[in-house]
């Protein structure tokens, strides 16, 4: 069994941006920074999370509007990584390796939104 958004290379880059903010959150964690932690895990899920939900709509309009939230998550995502950089819990070259994968996913989506219309 296979959910249609499995498919969907949004999904899949989602997913594997998610996974690297995981290791983030977790470094997070030891320094106990729990709700920087929690936060960034919450927003890197909703990009997935968005994206899997909306493609089960029965509407494009519907979908597009998912898709829509799953793009300003990426934003938010990106947000904090800067201030986790100007605070140090990050490193620059962390800090440009993430903020070049959500601009390439942010991209992504906007053109799957495009290609709905």
């Amino acid at each position: 069994m296979k959910f249609r958004f499995q498919d969907l290379k949004i999904w899949q880059l989602a997913v594997e941006i998610a996974d690297r903010l995981f290791d983030i959150a977790d470094r997070l964690d030891k320094k106990r920074l729990y709700r920087f932690a929690e936060q960034l895990r919450a927003a890197g899920m909703s990009m997935s999370n968005n994206i899997a939900e909306g493609s089960g709509s029965d509407s494009k309009k519907e979908f597009k509007n998912f898709l829509n939230i799953a793009r300003r998550s990426t934003f938010e995502n990106a947000n904090m990584l800067i201030l986790f950089h100007k605070r140090e819990l990050i490193t620059e070259e962390e800090l440009a390796k993430h903020l070049s994968d959500l601009d390439r996913l942010c991209r992504q989506i906007t053109n799957f939104i495009k290609s709905l219309e």
